[in-house]
């Protein structure tokens, strides 16, 4: 007899937990082994707990949910995380699975979907509920992908030229995420050279008028 996929639920808001395990104890191929509120207790527990499925809020106290992603991954590789959040920007969704993720669901979808994602991921497929999906469509202007704001803030932080790690101080975020916007600033624009950003931003008006900039 096959294993029950062993699930770890985090969230910081007892009813999201609690819902959600509820639905999850139903079926007979789940086993919820553990509901946490914060992304410290998963990282010191999940040697413990063996999860197979992490559904993972973006959003908590204590650490950053990305950074969240990375330990977890780097801790125990064979674990799938499931992003479940209420925040649908293609910003969010595109940062997470950079990050790992197997797959972004959004906390208004019907809690039935979560299944049918835990079951993806496990059989080794991302998942992207429509709410993600949607939001990950390409929108174009000029030929070219429009950038996201953060994406904007940090090709006028690269082209005032400031490093990865300038940026990411200015920014409050992780080195490795300053990292990622790039390579997707790059491939959005077709640019491959941090000199190609720098022209584009002068050509572009991206350098005119320009204050100092607030963390977001």
């Amino acid at each position: 007899m096959t294993k029950p996929t062993r699930v770890v639920i985090v969230d910081d808001h007892p009813m999201v937990t609690e819902g959600i395990e509820a639905i999850l104890e139903t079926y007979d191929d789940i086993s919820v082994v553990g509901t946490l509120n914060n992304g410290q207790a998963i990282i010191d527990q999940v040697d413990a707990l063996c999860p197979d499925v992490i559904l993972l809020d973006l959003n908590m106290p204590a650490m950053n949910g990305l950074t969240v992603i990375e330990i977890l991954l780097e801790k125990r590789p064979c674990s799938r995380v499931l992003i479940l959040s209420m925040h649908d920007s293609t910003e969010y969704i595109q940062t997470a699975l950079s990050h790992g993720a197997k797959g972004y669901i959004l906390k208004d979808v019907p809690t039935e979907e979560i299944k049918t994602a835990i079951d993806a991921v496990m059989a080794g497929q991302q998942y992207l509920c429509t709410g993600a999906s949607t939001a990950l469509i390409p929108k174009s202007i000029d030929g070219h992908e429009v950038l996201t704001n953060r994406e904007q803030t940090i090709l006028l932080q690269l082209a005032r030229g400031n490093s990865n790690k300038q940026v990411a101080a200015v920014l409050d975020i992780s080195v490795r995420t300053v990292e990622t916007h790039r390579k997707n600033i790059k491939r959005k624009l077709g640019i491959s050279t941090t000199a190609g950003l720098t022209r584009y931003a002068l050509e572009h008006g991206v350098l005119q008028g320009t204050g100092a900039l607030r963390k977001p």
